[in-house]
């Protein structure tokens, strides 16, 4: 979906997304010690939002600008700075502690760019955390997109990284529960930490 599609997507609902933050960015998250934090394609904002809570200076981009809209809306004490940026040509001249991209579905060629283009965001030391709906998701899992070109693993992301100078700490399957569902979603997990300058 390019950018007008999604435009409409949030156009015809209140919270695509609610306002909680991602179970898996809160737990991998939750003690960190803040410092400033990059999201990319965050949509409504609701994990830069919560970071921002615990205490990060965060910058928020997605290509969506009712997206970025609504987010700042919801964003009452003005804590982000939100950007209207495509995640697969972000560029920034910004060092940043922590970059998250949380269920950003794309072909192989685009996610790549994300990837690097978050971990080119990165200083030395931080932490790029990628969360995404896994391949094994479309047969043996519940929701997510349907259409598998968009949908990969923890060892994708990975071989995105390769001489990136980024070192993979904790790559793999994770099973979030999906109320009334008869089974969890399955989420590739993936967290990875800068160990080289960039």
């Amino acid at each position: 979906m390019d950018a007008a599609a999604w435009d409409e997507r949030y156009r015809a609902a209140d919270l695509v997304w609610g306002t909680p933050p991602n179970r898996w960015v809160e737990q991998e998250l939750t003690g960190a010690a803040p410092g400033r934090a990059l999201d990319l394609a965050c949509g409504e904002g609701r994990n830069a939002r919560w970071l921002a809570v615990q205490g990060w200076q965060v910058t928020a981009a997605d290509f969506s600008p009712v997206a970025i809209d609504k987010a700042r809306e919801l964003d009452v004490h003005r804590l982000v700075n939100w950007q209207v940026a495509d995640a697969t040509a972000y560029a920034t001249s910004e060092a940043f502690d922590l970059a998250l991209m949380c269920y950003l579905q794309l072909a192989t060629a685009e996610r790549r760019l994300a990837v690097r283009a978050a971990a080119a965001a990165l200083a030395t030391g931080g932490v790029l955390l990628v969360i995404a709906h896994d391949s094994r998701n479309l047969i043996e899992g519940t929701g997510g997109p349907q259409y598998p070109h968009v949908l990969y693993t923890a060892d994708d992301i990975a071989g995105d990284l390769a001489d990136t100078g980024l070192r993979v700490d904790r790559g793999g399957e994770v099973l979030r529960p999906v109320e009334g569902a008869d089974r969890p979603a399955i989420d590739a997990l993936v967290k990875a930490t800068r160990v080289t300058a960039p």
